[in-house]
């Protein structure tokens, strides 16, 4: 990327801070449109300037300071994506107080711990329906004040309770950036570690400058460009790419009004960047192949043969491989059929980043062939969190790019990558045990995950430690939740399973004496194999698990599951000497049952 692509950027320099930032932006680009969002009273998309947005943060920053909170507090947020997000972030930042992230439909017991881990002395909630779920442990100590978007009864009755266009003022002088120390305490975003309590990452005001800025000379971003945000803000992708990011560049942010509007959302904004995890891009991939047949046979031809030439196209551009005679039709065949394609994602699309988790080579060079421009990128909380991502013009769909300018990247024993950067966390919250084991001395960060270096580009090949990635991006050890399930003396070998799934599953083999004695309870037959798939049976074992499985985040969720009494031993090759089961051995034996789990998502 030529320095000339960066001369409208803010650097991390000019910034200072998170806050810093914001209000460069607002002094360069005051009338410039910041956000778009769906206004349900008035069913019309709306638009607010950077001007505007300056305005409002000055109110929130107003009634925070009112509050009885110091520079390093904590302060939480379980919203939606929305321009509330900014206000409240931007606000508190300014402050010198450290924000921490919710996920908006995360368990109430998930969200307990992290409000009480972090020593969280004020929330904001969306309403009624997340006040219903907290109130149950309203007694923590350290959570002084709740505020909620929307107002309900007892917002009057609750001292401690406000609804929020009561408790922020009508009007507020401007906004102070707060403190100019790059390295100080940020935000504090959990995520799931060995333990199966989630761990609190400490990131820095420059961790995250610094992550948007190195982004950006990979990837340009410009002012006219639109991004449209529905990966959650809790989630540190979305946060320091879909957010800080566009905020860096000068770029407006237009907020979808829900997943299941997505697609309504793309055709009306038509974003020129998304950002996105696996899952919907499998969607769009098994909507496609859904709708395909119903073609006719020559439809069908048509749209493999537009495959094939948009793939000898991308490679041939990419420099992969010669030009081909295909690529002559490939024109021709984008019009036809790849338009189409691309019109799901409102067709104007520049660049599009998928990240978080593992996208199959198969539905990305497809979607590549007819055309969308597809980069995937690595990265970890941990580490701010991009660490590599592929370039438009040097594209490799099987890896995950190149590392970021001033990003070292290297293999250490059996496999593992290790990272070293400005982006690198300061450490887990109150855990320096957790710290030590993946920063070791001299700063490398220890990654888990298995990998290889080719002519500068990373392939990541596997995990150190089992841990299941979702097709959403969350990560999940299911060691920790298979041992808590096989307390329950129902499940004699449990086996969580959900990689680069929508969703996590179970393999279960039931002890045979109380699988009988639950079969007769239900009126079943316990020797007919249809008796381990009747519902109330699937009903009973799911609500076992819940049961023992609440402790873990919402997203950990076990949805479904399959049943067997058939035991995974020496004999049968399905466990070691040790009796421990031989995963990749089980999920290959019963791959027809997960394929059921997962049919119709």
């Amino acid at each position: 990327m030529e320095e000339t692509h960066l001369n409208h950027i803010i650097s991390p320099e000019t910034a200072g801070t998170l806050s810093g930032l914001f209000q460069e932006r607002v002094r360069r680009t005051p009338n410039a449109v910041a956000y778009q969002h769906f206004d349900t009273t008035q069913k019309a998309w709306q638009k607010t300037t950077w001007a505007e947005m300056a305005t409002e943060v000055a109110r929130w920053q107003a009634a925070l300071s009112e509050e009885e909170l110091n520079p390093g507090d904590r302060v939480a947020l379980m919203l939606r994506n929305s321009r509330e997000w900014v206000f409240f972030e931007q606000a508190a930042l300014g402050l010198g107080l450290v924000v921490v992230p919710l996920y908006i439909n995360d368990r109430p017991d998930n969200a307990r711990y992290i409000l009480k881990n972090s020593e969280v002395k004020l929330l904001l909630i969306e309403g009624y329906q997340q006040w219903q779920e907290i109130k149950q442990w309203w007694a923590l100590r350290k959570l002084a004040r709740v505020i909620s978007l929307s107002p309900f009864a007892e917002t009057q009755r609750q001292k401690r309770l406000s609804y929020l266009q009561e408790w922020l003022p009508k009007m507020a002088d401007k906004s102070n950036p707060g403190p100019r120390n790059p390295d100080a305490l940020a935000t504090i975003v959990y995520t799931s570690g060995t333990t199966g309590l989630p761990k609190g990452v400490m990131l820095s005001h420059h961790n995250i400058l610094w992550n948007a800025h190195s982004s950006l000379h990979s990837t340009p971003v410009y002012e006219d460009d639109v991004f449209l945000s529905f990966l959650p803000l809790s989630h540190t992708l979305e946060r320091t790419i879909g957010y800080y990011l566009p905020m860096m560049a000068g770029a407006q942010v237009a907020y979808t009004r829900s997943i299941a509007k997505l697609a309504e959302d793309l055709a009306t904004v038509k974003p020129t960047v998304l950002v996105s995890v696996p899952r919907i891009f499998e969607r769009t991939h098994n909507q496609i192949y859904d709708t395909l047949q119903e073609k006719n046979p020559l439809e069908r031809a048509l749209f493999r043969l537009a495959v094939a030439a948009g793939w000898r196209q991308f490679n041939y551009q990419q420099g992969h491989a010669p030009w081909h005679p295909l690529c002559l039709l490939n024109p021709l065949l984008q019009q036809i059929v790849g338009r189409q394609v691309l019109a799901q994602f409102g067709g104007r699309l520049r660049i599009v980043v998928c990240g978080g988790a593992p996208l199959a080579f198969n539905v990305a060079k497809e979607l590549l062939a007819l055309g969308l421009p597809l980069i995937q990128g690595y990265g970890l909380t941990e580490t701010s969190p991009v660490i590599s991502v592929n370039h438009l013009n040097n594209n490799d769909p099987k890896s995950v790019g190149t590392p970021l300018q001033d990003v070292e990247i290297r293999i250490g024993e059996h496999n593992e990558l290790l990272g070293h950067s400005p982006g690198v966390m300061l450490g887990y919250w109150n855990n320096p045990k957790a710290t030590a084991e993946v920063i070791d001395e001299k700063g490398w960060l220890h990654t888990g995950d298995q990998a290889r270096i080719e002519q500068g580009r990373l392939y990541i090949t596997g995990r150190i430690k089992e841990i299941i990635v979702l097709a959403t991006g969350e990560k999940i050890p299911p060691g920790e939740m298979e041992t808590a399930i096989s307390t329950d003396s129902l499940f004699d070998q449990v086996m969580v399973i959900g990689e680069g799934k929508p969703y996590l599953s179970a393999l279960i083999v039931l002890n045979p004496e109380h699988w009988t004695t639950l079969a007769q309870e239900l009126n079943l037959d316990p020797h007919q194999a249809q008796s381990l798939k009747h519902s109330t049976v699937l009903e009973e074992v799911l609500g076992r698990i819940e049961q023992h499985t609440r402790q873990f985040p919402g997203y950990a969720r076990i949805r479904r599951a399959t049943l067997t009494l058939e035991h995974w031993t020496t004999e049968n090759g399905l466990a070691t000497a040790t009796l421990k089961a031989r995963r990749s051995k089980v999920i290959k034996h019963y791959r027809n049952q997960i394929s059921a789990l997962y049919e119709g998502h």
